[in-house]
């Protein structure tokens, strides 16, 4: 790759190299955030076949299986190299067409490419058959020297996982889990999950207990809300009462004073009445002396 970008401007070579790394570093991580950098690449250089390589890896990556084909025959018409074989292959199943992909698998390309490019075409052939329920053809489609050797290689977790897998689909539990455990076995790096499947097959359930103490607390605090939203509703009820004797004795306070005023307009009427009698009577007298 360093070799390709020799070709470029110094200053652009520079720019091109600090997207591919970025791609490199992404594309597991964040597939979409290394597609970004790849189209940045590929604007710059996209007549460098390492740029074209990379572009689509992250397109494969983003599951763009067209496009991701569409680079890889571009990067191999610039190179030649046969390399990129097993991958085209499984674009094409990527894109429906399994039939092309087993078409692939039984090219003249497939013998150029190295041992660990005959393995993953194996392993692009088996999913094919797959994909169209030929369970059977694909576990024969496995069985091959490199899945009975003894000896672990950088493809050999991922060889006998896939073996495991075929033959868990097939309906065979036994032989499944003793290849799952086989894959175990080698996959030193954790990159399979053979680990659970394992655990699945045998009916073993992990439990975090973190995630159970925090389930209690949730559980407790609850109950406490419970409880203060009980208080909530009891209180207010001892609020209307309190208000409603208030309420009664502001009543009575007033039905006083209208007792009092009646009183004070009755003494008033009486006497007036009073004063009014003394008045008659002393007219009565006046007569009487006329």
């Amino acid at each position: 790759m360093r070799q390709e970008l020799m070709s470029l401007p110094k200053g652009l070579a520079e720019d091109v190299s600090k997207n591919l790394v970025m791609v490199a570093r992404l594309i597991d991580e964040d597939p979409e955030a290394a597609y970004a950098y790849s189209k940045i690449a590929l604007r710059l250089a996209s007549r460098v076949a390492a740029v074209r390589e990379a572009a689509g890896f992250a397109a494969y990556a983003n599951q763009k299986y067209s496009e991701a084909l569409a680079e890889f025959r571009a990067a191999r018409r610039m190179t030649g190299s046969v390399d990129l074989w097993p991958v085209m292959a499984d674009c094409e199943r990527g894109l429906g067409r399994p039939e092309k992909a087993l078409e692939m698998a039984g090219a003249a390309e497939v013998h150029k490419l190295d041992k660990a490019g005959q393995v993953e075409m194996r392993l692009v052939a088996a999913g094919a058959r797959r994909d169209m329920d030929q369970l059977d053809a694909a576990i024969v489609t496995l069985q091959s020297p490199e899945l009975a050797s003894n000896s672990v290689q950088p493809w050999t977790a991922r060889l006998r996982y896939a073996y495991a897998d075929a033959l868990l689909a097939a309906g065979r539990e036994g032989e499944a889990r003793e290849w799952f455990a086989k894959a175990v076995e080698s996959d030193k790096d954790g990159s399979t999950d053979a680990s659970d499947r394992l655990a699945e097959i045998d009916g073993v359930e992990f439990v975090d207990a973190f995630v159970e103490d925090d389930e209690d607390d949730s559980d407790t605090v609850t109950d406490a809300e419970a409880e203060a939203e009980v208080d909530d509703e009891v209180e207010p009820q001892d609020d209307v009462s309190v208000v409603d004797e208030l309420d009664d004795e502001d009543d009575d306070i007033e039905d006083d004073d209208e007792d009092e005023d009646d009183g004070v307009e009755a003494a008033a009427e009486s006497k007036e009445d009073v004063v009014k009698d003394d008045v008659l009577l002393k007219e009565d007298d006046d007569d009487d002396k006329n």
